[in-house]
């Protein structure tokens, strides 16, 4: 029983952490601020704005001896939701066991360490696929030989669904996944024939589960019996408890609503028993969101209660106590069947592509397309939202105070950045530097990294210069944004009002042409979904879209919008970092003599829009605003009214 946190700083997290522990929580889920996800220090220019918002920053060995301070790091379950930079942070946790007389024979958690999901959802991705996939394989075989009790990869279906892909869509692009990586551990030598059975059995899940119940429970269902039969047939497992689908839950994040967020409560109950009620299927292990994170960060209290619906669960009811319920379900049995039947079909396709490392492009477009049509059903009352598309009638809730997330002090990222100086100025130098030598020498060649990252950490080494050393062997890898693949989709009767192809009507008939729109993702989120979204939208409307995807500095953005000439500017952050970056931004815009009108979407609290507005925002759009084509029309009145007066 999990609740997924961190934030601010390292002492911050561990005073968290211990409270959640006290209260009944049996593991820690670590979650990492950008900067580190991506491999920066926090003075890095892309790390502003971005210190501590999504999680704990960990830069250097210091600040994990201090987030794991009075916790007994040998008896603790970790789970740490890192990827690009896994095994720099399974280093430094080593490494830090390790300086508390720890074993590292030991410890006991999970690295997430699945780089193809970043590639295809989240966006924390560093380096180019084939080095990912070397790194992801040195881990693997690290913690086989080192830490046989630590799961060096736990493969992340989660953020697929996130990013709109189907139950089958799920279960294919995670299985092949799994099977990418495992077929290169094979192929690595690294492992010897008698130790690989270990390797399959240490492999973990990280999954979904959606509101659609009976679907959710059936998909569980199928990926149990398909990792049954891959592990059988492709790897030869014979032990039955070898090639069980071990897999941990976060119940959908993307189904949260803004709008009435009480209603979150009941969606994630019901998306837990989902992954519970089917005792063939259950879930190892469940990690919560809270009722209010499509309004901001929650608070301690927000994860206590999404705890103690775990506990309830587990202890109030009777849900342990049988065998599996749905045995024998025809139901069932028959929708699981047919998940079965696609997902193999799906991944069929993909292992005939090449593999999911080798297809990145072809399964980023198809989730972007699944998400378009997930997307038009619900703003055309296809698929019912209650109380975002139906359902909207509302009494004022207890709930909606301005307190009722999280803010992160903004002193925080200064307070890191001297943190940071100070750390480098004692540690020796001399000492780094041999590190990074040996770090850089062993990923230019076959060594396997783990020993240099280890050594790396014990020198004082940091997060960016880790990155930083192997960016410069393997390249800094930008992933496709799939915004291409979405053709073909209706718009809508052009003579409807109130539709896509209506607008495009319209503004084909402007004088000039259609309205130039540039989209951008500031800093270091990488949750790109709506800024896809907004610009398949956009383009389907008729307007020219510019759309480079994420990670776009705020000088970047100032000197693209100077050279393409935009009528309107879209911004996109989910990441908290919005008061730090959209002031820069357009403080650079109108630097660069750039007046076009900005927009800004995301996950923007009440009590910030004005700040935003008194910056020269010209509108703020959050998930309540869920009507695409009113989002395209309003910003196409902003850019037209702006040509008018340029």
């Amino acid at each position: 029983m999990r609740t997924y946190s961190g934030h601010s700083t390292a002492r911050a997290s561990n005073e968290l952490y211990r409270t959640n522990l006290a209260k009944g929580q049996t593991g820690l889920s670590i979650a990492f601020d950008l900067p580190t996800q991506t491999g920066h220090d926090p003075d890095h220019p892309l790390a502003a704005g971005e210190v501590g918002k999504v999680g704990v920053p960990v830069v250097h060995k210091g600040h994990l001896a201090t987030l794991f301070d009075g916790i007994p790091i040998g008896e603790m379950n970790t789970s740490m939701t890192i990827n690009a930079p896994a095994a720099w942070l399974l280093g430094l946790h080593v490494a830090n066991a390790a300086a508390h007389g720890v074993d590292a024979e030991t410890l006991r958690g999970t690295t997430q360490n699945d780089i193809v999901k970043e590639y295809l959802s989240r966006g924390t991705h560093i380096f180019p696929p084939g080095p990912s996939r070397r790194l992801t394989v040195d881990v693997i075989a690290f913690c086989a030989h080192r830490v046989p009790r630590w799961n060096p990869m736990n493969v992340c279906s989660y953020h697929l669904q996130e990013a709109g892909a189907t139950p089958v869509q799920e279960i294919a692009y995670a299985l092949g996944t799994a099977i990418g990586v495992l077929d290169a551990v094979r192929e690595s030598g690294q492992v010897d024939d008698d130790r690989f059975p270990a390797v399959v059995a240490s492999m973990s899940f990280f999954v979904n589960a959606g509101i659609r119940f009976v679907e959710e429970t059936c998909k569980q269902r199928a990926f149990t019996q398909l990792w049954d039969r891959i592990t059988a047939e492709r790897y030869g497992i014979t032990d039955p408890k070898a090639r069980r689908f071990r897999y941990g839950v976060q119940v959908n994040s993307l189904g949260l609503t803004e709008a009435q967020p009480e209603n979150n409560v009941h969606r994630i109950l019901l998306e837990t028993l989902g992954v519970t009620l089917s005792r063939d299927a259950r879930a190892r292990s469940i990690q919560l969101p809270a009722w209010n994170e499509a309004l901001g960060l929650p608070r301690p209290w927000d994860q206590q209660w999404s705890l103690r619906a775990q506990q309830i669960l587990a202890f109030e009811t009777d849900l342990l106590e049988y065998d599996d319920i749905f045995a024998g379900s025809h139901v069932i049995e028959g929708r699981t069947a047919e998940l079965v039947d696609a997902a193999t079909a799906e991944l069929d396709e993909v292992l005939e592509l090449g593999g999911v490392f080798e297809c990145i492009d072809e399964l980023k477009g198809r989730l972007v397309r699944s998400n378009a049509e997930r997307t038009r059903r619900i703003e055309a009352g296809l698929q019912t939202v209650v109380g975002v598309n139906d359902f909207t009638e509302t009494e004022p809730s207890p709930l909606g105070r301005a307190d009722s997330t999280l803010s992160v002090d903004p002193a925080v990222e200064a307070e890191l950045v001297a943190d940071v100086e100070r750390w480098r100025s004692e540690r020796d130098d001399a000492a780094v530097a041999r590190a990074l030598g040996e770090l850089e020498r062993a990923a230019a060649g076959g060594d396997n990294v783990m020993g240099p990252t280890i050594a790396l950490a014990d020198a004082g080494g940091t997060t960016g210069e880790w990155a930083d050393c192997l960016r410069q062997v393997y390249g800094d890898y930008r992933a496709p944004t799939g915004v291409r693949a979405v053709t073909g989709l209706p718009g809508g009767d052009p003579a409807r009002p109130g539709t896509l192809a209506a607008v495009a009507v319209r503004l084909r008939a402007v004088p000039g042409g259609p309205p130039r729109i540039l989209i951008a993702k500031p800093g270091l989120d990488g949750h790109s979904n709506g800024a896809e979204q907004i610009a398949v939208a956009a383009r389907d409307a008729g307007c020219e879209v510019i759309y480079e995807g994420i990670r776009r500095t705020p000088a970047q953005i100032a000197a693209a919008a100077r050279d393409e000439d935009p009528d309107a500017i879209g911004l996109s952050i989910l990441s908290g970092s919005h008061r730090e970056l959209v002031p820069d931004i357009v403080a650079r815009l109108r630097a660069e003599g750039v007046d076009a009108p900005v927009v800004v979407g995301g996950i923007i609290p009440e009590g910030d829009r004005g700040e935003l507005l008194a910056a020269g925002v010209a509108a703020i759009y959050t998930p309540k605003d869920y009507r695409l084509t009113e989002i395209i029309a309003e910003l196409a009145d902003l850019a037209l009214t702006h040509r008018s007066e340029s």
